[in-house]
């Protein structure tokens, strides 16, 4: 039986992607090494791209709004929106860092030297308990304690809590990127990319149409159309939820009358721009804050604020940004985890949103598929309670 061309090519793009399989496999270091290599030589416009990509979600509301009336100035409305952007993004990191952080260094340095007075003063106080309760004499001189290592842990513990917490604050605060080089580099090609967005636009379509069947540039248009849409809600949605957060943390410790009300509420409105983990790393700069004005109010605030976690993960998280990227919770953790392994912040950022788009497609190409091989609802759909008893009773 004669084969036909087209058979003939599949077989030999088959062999060609085994073999290049099997040399991956047996040279999977080699792989890595290329791989880091490339992705080192990349990282740079990756962040670029990331840096516009995000810089363009505000801008595109500033620059709809901005010069409507006035015509003569239109021409420059691209620059003035752009400029406004970077002002407000600029803003909130200088407060960040010129407001929290020098407030978190002294709480942190006074705790530290409150520590070994509170030593001393349980010291004191244990000496004390023979002449108040004789009766817990025995039991006192029993206890061999070491009262200077107590002391030094205790100091260790705060210091390295606290380098632990002021790293991943400065890890949120710094940026996304580890050098100032590759800053210099990414930003600059994030300004390219922004002001130039439409001409690099027309050109990768120009280039897919030029080069590819014509299906294919129209599947992966509409895949970035959709991709474009569940990024720009989920930032979007990221930036609401934090701050509605924030505000509920003023609101909530200026009514207990707590300290640091306002600071508390900036930080983890900050941190809460983190999915998941973020608020928690306010939560712990928080606690640091009022433990030292007073210990028991922090414990109230721990007690407050997961409060308020249950408050915003049930109510306020699945309504704000649940439902702009469609993905469900399960697979946010999943995102989050893998994301922030791989690429640090910025990883986290964009995994959701990524997963997402990932799980829109796969979930519309398996509805696709049901509907082609008309396989009937009833074989996958979950059954109701009432209905599946009534069959355990037959």
């Amino acid at each position: 039986m004669e084969i036909s061309k087209q058979t003939k090519r599949h077989l030999m793009q088959v062999l060609a992607f085994a073999i290049l399989l099997y040399c991956g496999v047996e040279h999977f270091d080699i792989v890595i090494r290329a791989f880091r290599f490339v992705m080192g030589i990349a990282m740079p416009f990756l962040i670029g791209g990331s840096i516009a990509f995000i810089m363009n979600v505000p801008m595109k509301w500033i620059e709809k709004h901005l010069f409507v009336k006035q015509e003569k100035l239109q021409k420059f409305r691209r620059a003035a929106a752009y400029l406004l952007t970077l002002l407000c993004v600029t803003g909130i990191f200088t407060l960040a860092l010129l407001v929290v952080v020098p407030e978190l260094g002294n709480t942190i340095g006074k705790l530290m030297e409150e520590i070994p007075v509170a030593v001393r003063e349980a010291q004191r106080w244990l000496a004390d308990i023979p002449n108040t309760w004789p009766a817990l004499e025995p039991a006192v001189k029993e206890l061999d304690i070491d009262w200077s290592s107590i002391s030094a842990a205790a100091v260790n513990f705060v210091q390295s809590a606290a380098s632990g917490v002021l790293s991943s604050g400065m890890g949120l605060f710094s940026g996304i990127v580890n050098s100032v080089t590759t800053f210099v580099i990414s930003f600059t090609f994030s300004i390219y990319v922004i002001f130039q967005k439409e001409k690099l636009a027309r050109q990768a379509k120009q280039i897919m149409y030029a080069v590819l069947p014509k299906q294919i540039p129209e599947k992966i248009l509409s895949v970035v159309r959709l991709s474009n849409q569940i990024f720009s809600n989920f930032l979007s949605g990221q930036c609401v939820e934090a701050v509605i957060l924030g505000t509920m943390f003023v609101v909530c410790m200026t009514i207990f009358r707590m300290p640091y009300a306002m600071l508390t509420g900036i930080v983890i409105a900050i941190t809460a721009l983190i999915p998941i983990f973020g608020a928690f790393i306010g939560c712990a700069v928080g606690m640091i804050l009022i433990v030292m004005e007073n210990p028991v109010q922090a414990l109230w605030f721990l007690v407050l604020f997961l409060v308020l976690q249950q408050v915003e993960g049930n109510l306020i998280y699945p309504h704000v940004v649940g439902g702009s990227v469609g993905l469900p919770s399960i697979w946010v953790l999943v995102a989050v985890t893998v994301g922030g392994n791989l690429f640090g912040i910025v990883g986290i950022l964009m995994f959701i949103p990524l997963c997402s788009v990932l799980y829109t497609l796969f979930s519309t190409f398996v509805k696709r598929r049901l509907k082609e091989r008309r396989v009937p609802e009833a074989y996958w759909r979950e059954k109701p309670a009432a209905e599946e008893a009534e069959e355990q009773k037959n």
